[in-house]
Order: structure tokens, then C-alpha cells, then sequence
């Protein structure tokens, strides 16, 4: 961990250290030197007047923010924010946002620091609001929602989002709108509410369109109409919204795979799974597939549905757990298909049978007893097997299929004509009354 020390190092000349001289300090690995230099030098009461000294502090800010990232420490980082208010006071209002806003970013590189980044937006909202900054505050309480949301604390953000939103729809910030909306979209729907997030989204188109939208800020609305259409088991459109976002995002290496990975997901969905290994090798989607394991993950799913193959795709459930069961989305479509992939089995194996025992069918699809048991009393409720579970006998009884019979409908329809004829009759013999 780097020392906090404050003391106030001089150079061999006796005047005050310079960044060049804590940059040397750090590239020579004196990391105590280094960090005292530069907190030596962000103690220097700010002088308004002297451009170059301001400038020097601000980038010495920077340059602290950026050792407390690469030391892992988020404690001390979480400090400079606080400290360095004295400083954001005497600069302009604009270069104080994105001095903060850059500081912030470096939290994302810590692991395990999203609570410290919490309760220091939190501060800094607060610091905001008391200095008139109701930008900041804005794009901070934003930045504190999008937290909440990756870290799954759904009630914490929906009061937020709701403040804000009355408050951007007074200033008319269509930009800011578009993201908060956004983010409501994706809260709403990882709480299962999906009409709202689907009127969510619709408000964030609303007010993109009225905008210039940036190219990344689009990919993101369409993602979220992706997994929106996904979920309404719309696959083949979801497929040409995730589309977009590959391509909107193919700047940004991080986070286009997962938008292949999507896609890839639908085109299994669709049954297509043969399809997969035309998408990862065309232009667009090969600069991608060797990046992580995410779209290897998807061509192992796409060779056991292809198979339809429970075994297989259970070894790749568990071989690639992080790449797929960690993804709620992959995770919830997966155990769709999962179902679908046990119960075209099952009826594969009971088909030759009109009395079948229940443990015969387990021991063939690999599956435990009772969960077999369960499966093939749901199919039998939905209608998807004509039959009956004998539990004395443990044992499916398969009904045979007689085909459609006419003759009830044949029936209905001939009375309901001679229902039409006699009312007919009725009302004639009224009339000649």
C-alpha cells in the first residue's frame, strides 16, 4: 500500500518540488517520494492569477488519482476526492466536472472498491448541491444510479431515478434524460417489471431522437431493445438490434463481444445454430471471437443444441460458468433452452412406448428421477404428451394419438345452423300474427 505521508519534500536548489521531479521519483520506483512530491505540491494554497501553478495542480491530481489506481487503493483515492475540494473551488465550474468525473473513473479499475465509489459520489453530490454545481449533482447522481444498478441495489435506485428525472424534465436536458431513462429501463426490467422498462426505453428513444445521440450512447439504447424484444421471445429482431450494437460498439473491444454474444445467443434461440459458426467467422464478428471465452462459450451451446445433446450441454454450462450462468440474460434464455432441450429428449425416448417405466426414461436422458418426474407432469399439463403418470407402478403411461376428430365440431356447426333456422321460423310466424 503507498504511504500517505505529507511531508513536504524540497528539491536540492531548496525550491518547491515540481510534478517532472515526482514523475521521475515514480518511474524510478520511489513511490514514497513520488506520492509526497505530488501531495506536496496539491497543498500549495491555489493562486487564482497564475495559470501555470493551477495547471500543475491539476495535473498532479490527476497524477495521485492515477498511483492510488495502479496501488489498488481505494481508501486513499476516495481521500484525495474529499481533499481536493479546496482546489475544484478555484477553477472553473467545467474543468472541476471532469476533474471529479476523471478521479471517479479510476475507482472502475479497483476491485471490490464499489462501496468506497459509492459513499464518495455520495459525498460529492452533497458538495455539489451546497456549492450551486447542479450539473455535477446531476451527472454524479446519474453516475450513482448506474452503480446501484451494477451492483443489483434496485430500491436504492428507483427513488433516485424518479427525483432526477422531475428535475432534468424541468431543465429539458434531452441528453441526460436519454441516460437516465435508460438506466430506469434496465432496473425496471432486472426487477421484472417489463412493461415499465419497455415505456422506460420508449422515453429514452424519445428523447434521443430529438438530439445528436453518440454513437456509443445509441449502441447501449439498442442493446436494451435487444434483450426488451429477447425477452418477449422476438429473437429474430432482437438478433438486428444487438446487431447494431456490435457495430455501433466496434470501437470499443471491451464491451462489442458481448453484443456477438447475444447474437449468437438469438440465432441459437431461433434454432438456427448452424448459423453460428457462419457469424463468428464473417468480417464484422472475427476481430472479436478470440477475445475472452464469451463467444467460444456460445459455439459449444450452439454445438449441443445442433446435437441436442443434454450432456453436452450441461459440460458446457459448467465449463464455461462465468461466461454463462454470471450473465442473468444468458443465464434466464439458457434455462429456456435448457427445458426445451430435456423435453425434446424425453419425447424422443418415450415415442416407441405406450407404457414406459419413469427410472428407464431418467437413466436415458442422464437426468435425476424426480426431476423427470416433474417434466413429465408439466408436459402433460401443457398438453405438449398425451398421458398419465402411474405412481403406483412408477411408471408413464402414453396415450395413443387417434388423431383430430371432427365429429364434435361436425356437430356443433349443424346445430348451430338448425338454432338459426328455427329463429328464423320464429320470426316469421310473429310477423303473420
Amino acid at each position: 500500500m503507498a504511504s500517505t505521508s505529507t511531508a513536504k519534500p524540497t528539491a536540492t536548489n531548496g525550491s518547491i518540488p515540481t510534478l517532472a521531479e515526482a514523475n521521475a521519483a515514480l518511474a524510478s520506483g520511489d513511490q514514497s517520494r513520488g506520492e509526497s512530491i505530488l501531495q506536496s505540491i496539491l497543498s500549495t494554497p491555489p493562486k487564482p492569477d497564475d495559470e501555470d501553478a493551477l495547471k500543475q495542480q491539476e495535473q498532479a491530481l490527476l497524477r495521485l488519482g492515477q498511483l492510488y489506481r495502479d496501488t489498488r487503493n481505494p481508501t486513499q483515492l476516495a481521500a484525495t476526492v474529499r481533499s481536493s475540494r479546496t482546489f475544484m473551488a478555484s477553477i472553473a465550474k467545467a474543468k472541476t466536472a471532469k476533474l471529479i468525473r476523471s478521479l471517479l473513473d479510476f475507482f472502475a479499475d479497483i476491485p471490490d472498491s464499489a462501496k468506497i465509489q459509492i459513499d464518495t459520489i455520495k459525498e460529492n453530490i452533497e458538495w455539489a448541491r451546497s456549492s450551486r454545481r447542479i450539473f455535477l449533482s446531476q451527472n454524479l447522481e446519474t453516475r450513482l444510479i448506474a452503480l446501484y444498478y451494477e451492483t443489483r441495489q434496485f430500491r436504492e435506485a428507483l427513488p433516485l431515478i424518479d427525483s432526477l428525472l422531475r428535475e432534468l424534465k424541468k431543465l429539458d436536458d434531452k441528453a441526460m434524460l436519454t441516460e437516465v431513462h435508460l438506466l430506469e429501463s434496465r432496473v425496471n426490467h432486472a426487477i421484472r417489471n417489463a412493461e415499465k422498462a419497455k415505456a422506460s426505453l420508449t422515453s429514452a428513444r424519445t428523447s434521443a431522437n430529438s438530439i445528436y445521440c453518440p454513437p456509443a450512447l445509441q449502441a447501449q439504447l439498442d442493446m436494451q431493445s435487444g434483450i426488451l424484444h429477447a425477452e418477449d421471445k422476438d429473437y429474430a429482431t432482437a438478433y438486428s438490434y444487438f446487431f447494431e450494437t456490435l457495430e455501433g460498439l466496434s470501437a470499443q473491444a471491451q464491451q462489442a463481444p458481448l453484443a456477438l454474444k447475444y447474437m449468437l445467443l438469438c440465432k441459437v434461440m431461433l434454432n438456427l445454430s448452424e448459423d453460428v459458426t457462419a457469424i463468428v467467422q464473417g468480417k464484422v464478428a472475427q476481430k472479436y471471437a478470440g477475445i475472452g471465452r464469451d463467444v467460444e462459450a456460445m459455439q459449444k451451446v450452439a454445438e449441443a443444441h445442433e446435437k441436442r445433446s443434454l450432456e453436452g450441454f450441461e459440460k458446457t454450462l459448467k465449463e464455461y460458468k462465468d461466461e454463462l450462468s454470471a450473465d442473468p440474460i444468458i443465464r434466464a434464455h439458457l434455462s429456456a433452452l435448457y427445458d426445451t432441450l430435456l423435453e425434446q429428449n424425453l419425447l424422443r425416448i418415450i415415442e416407441p412406448y405406450s407404457r414406459v417405466e419413469i427410472d428407464h426414461v431418467a437413466s436415458s436422458v442422464g437426468q435425476p428421477v424426480r426431476e423427470v418426474e416433474v417434466k413429465l407432469s408439466q408436459m402433460i399439463l401443457d398438453k405438449t404428451l398425451a398421458g398419465v403418470l402411474d405412481q403406483s407402478n412408477r411408471s408413464l403411461i402414453v396415450f395413443e394419438d387417434r388423431g383430430r376428430d371432427e365429429t364434435y365440431e361436425a356437430s356443433l356447426e349443424a346445430l348451430r345452423h338448425i338454432s338459426n333456422v328455427v329463429d328464423s321460423l320464429g320470426q316469421k310466424a310473429a310477423k303473420l300474427s
